[in-house]
């Protein structure tokens, strides 16, 4: 079996994956969506939190922590390429006012969220979507596995 990427890399802050938690709440809960945490997208880049709802479309959203994290992130627009939606996500402590009106928001702390501001609905291309989806079962798949036999003792 191929390496797998981390869910948890240690990157990641208290705060983000709090907000991880919460937004993947709100997506199950709210919206009955399938969440995978930390995937691979072929433009090298990772979704924090990729969701796919009961129709087959597809969420990513943008886990903030901080104002200097979003400050130095200037690839974020490249997830729009990936997903029919695009949401930053937020701790309910950050100010909600540095993210762009024109993109989706969510308020998240390690319990719940909540959507602040819809995004716009920008459905990607069926060849697009096809081969993130099969990215997808094969992602979560793997990661199963990898939970149920973690190789030589």
């Amino acid at each position: 079996m191929a390496d797998l990427p981390p869910i948890s890399d240690g990157r990641q802050s208290a705060t983000a994956l709090r907000v991880q938690r919460g937004v993947m709440r709100l997506l199950r809960e709210t919206y009955d969506f399938a969440c995978f945490a930390e995937v691979p997208l072929p433009h090298g880049r990772r979704a924090d939190v990729l969701g796919v709802g009961p129709k087959g479309e597809i969420w990513i959203v943008e886990i903030k922590s901080s104002l200097i994290d979003f400050q130095t992130d200037k690839k974020w627009h490249l997830y729009r390429d990936y997903s029919d939606r695009f949401f930053f996500a937020k701790p309910p402590e950050l100010d909600g006012a540095i993210f762009p009106q024109s993109e989706g928001l969510i308020v998240a702390d390690g319990h719940d969220g909540a959507v602040l501001r819809d995004s716009p609905d920008t459905p990607l291309t069926g060849a697009r979507r096809k081969a993130l989806m099969l990215k997808l079962a094969r992602l979560g798949a793997d990661r199963i596995h990898a939970l149920m036999d973690p190789g030589p003792q």
